[in-house]
């Protein structure tokens, strides 16, 4: 069963195969249409049969509300009544001031779990490209649901191109990453401000990897670094004492040693850039999981994005 329910998409085909195929700088109503965006999400009051015998009366439940969509009236979850909803067009409408102007492209837009959860990415055209040609591009994702499940949540991400690998534009001070909760108006101005979409956290980002591309890593320390990112609860600081994924740890050391893609190019090669990119590989592609679009849908929002920021804060340690 696919988790997308529909998308829309220019370049590579996606993760899973599907999907409608544009050409590149269509304008933001065309994606809405191709990429399974163009309803509303509706609201309707939550209530109950109460009493004896049948039918006994209909009574209101104030504090919750149902959300369903405009279009095939299908239920889509039951929240409080204070949920604020943000509606498919808004995620789309983000980027129309920075697609026009800004020079961002759209690369991906679409619903999963029926309109649960929505997203669009767009390249922001900021890249860096290490020793060996081995390149990032910058990335900004949208995504938000109605079903409790996510904040609605802007952050920069990075792709490399080389084996399409994940990975959030992660810096200490939270710069990168703005999450609005459903309690809150989702303002797009103010969260494009907050971001300060501009160059710094990706300036930032760049230099970090330059770092990690010329960092050299022991065989030993490769491997304890693996087992922290991988120990189970994270909380030991004693990771060769902790339990920890051991099946996952040799995984990525064989994509590390010259598996996965991209690993023998020089940035890469016996680096904790190298190192970094196995564990994305690893959460992207290979971790296992019911489908490709619940790996995907982890590697984002879920423990595969979790994982791949316990990695980062470990390899950035080592250039700190």
């Amino acid at each position: 069963m696919h988790l997308v329910q529909s998308m829309a998409y220019v370049g590579e085909q996606p993760w899973h195969g599907l999907g409608h195929r544009l050409t590149p700088n269509q304008p933001l109503e065309v994606w809405a249409q191709q990429a399974g965006l163009d309803w509303r999400i509706e609201t309707a009051d939550v209530h109950y049969i109460a009493g004896h015998p049948f039918p006994g009366s209909l009574q209101k439940y104030p504090e919750q509300k149902v959300l369903y969509r405009s279009d095939t009236k299908a239920p889509l979850s039951v929240v409080s009544s204070r949920f604020k909803v943000v509606q498919p067009a808004e995620v789309l409408e983000f980027y129309r001031d920075l697609t026009e102007i800004g020079g961002y492209e759209m690369e991906t837009a679409g619903v999963l779990k029926e309109g649960r959860k929505l997203w669009a990415l767009a390249r922001t055209g900021q890249s860096v490209t290490l020793k060996g040609g081995d390149t990032v591009n910058g990335y900004l994702l949208l995504a938000t649901a109605c079903d409790g499940t996510l904040a609605t949540t802007a952050q920069f991400t990075s792709v490399r191109v080389v084996c399409n690998n994940t990975l959030a534009v992660a810096l200490r001070d939270g710069a990168g990453t703005v999450k609005v909760p459903h309690r809150s108006e989702f303002d797009p101005q103010a969260v494009k401000q907050q971001l300060g979409i501009a160059v710094t956290p990706w300036s930032s980002f760049a230099d970090h990897i330059k770092e990690l591309a010329n960092c050299r890593m022991a065989e030993k320390a490769s491997e304890g670094l693996l087992t922290k990112v991988f120990a189970y609860g994270h909380s030991g600081t004693t990771p060769h004492a902790a339990a920890f994924n051991e099946q996952a740890v040799q995984k990525v050391l064989a994509l590390y040693a010259g598996q996965g893609k991209g690993s023998e190019l020089s940035s890469a090669r016996g680096t904790a850039w190298g190192l970094l990119n196995s564990v994305t590989e690893y959460t992207d592609h290979h971790r296992r999981s019911r489908s490709h679009d619940h790996r995907r849908d982890a590697a984002w929002f879920g423990q595969g994005a979790q994982t791949k920021q316990r990695a980062w804060n470990e390899v950035v340690k080592l250039v700190s």
